[in-house]
């Protein structure tokens, strides 16, 4: 039984906020793509399509002369280490469970080793299926941020989404 949907999840105003800012269509397409590989790893649905939902809600807008600069984005960002914390606060806010909020929050803080310096990280099955969510659907210079989608095919999406990890999780319990 799950505690919170993606839809709960969309419909706060700090994902809104947030998520919206870092690019709402990346977010939805990395969920379907977690969705997918969730299977493939063995990895519970729900958490990693929420992880992979969230997991630039850190994102911060590194403009210069009132323009976008990917460089110093890459420079100096720490939106995972953001995103993590974000992500937490707003899970447990809603009533997701605190085991899960932590785990999906660990997957967000890991799904990216931009921030460390020369580092790699020894991702477990679910950090490991969000950081190959979010590669699936990186364009060149950072442009999968700034896909648009409306709010009412956002709601499509995700509602689609929920359908599907209920379906899967009434399977997986025998209803």
């Amino acid at each position: 039984m799950r505690h919170v949907t993606l839809m709960d999840v969309y419909e706060h105003p700090i994902t809104q906020k947030y998520v919206k800012r870092s690019g709402m269509a990346h977010a939805i397409a990395c969920a379907y793509h977690a969705f997918k590989l969730s299977h493939q790893y063995n990895v519970d649905a729900d958490t990693a399509t929420k992880a992979a939902f969230l997991h630039d809600i850190g994102h911060y807008t590194w403009y210069r002369n009132g323009q976008w600069d990917y460089e110093l984005y890459k420079e100096n960002d720490i939106h995972a280490i953001k995103g993590a914390e974000r992500a937490h606060k707003l899970l447990i806010r809603l009533g997701e469970h605190p085991k899960k909020a932590k785990e999906i929050a660990l997957a967000i803080l890991f799904h990216t080793d931009s921030y460390l310096p020369g580092g790699r990280l020894q991702l477990n099955p679910l950090q490991h299926v969000v950081a190959l969510a979010d590669e699936a659907d990186e364009e060149p210079g950072g442009n999968h941020h700034y896909r648009k989608i409306s709010d009412e095919q956002a709601r499509k999406q995700l509602q689609h989404l929920d359908q599907q990890i209920d379906q899967l999780q009434g399977v997986a319990q025998g209803y």
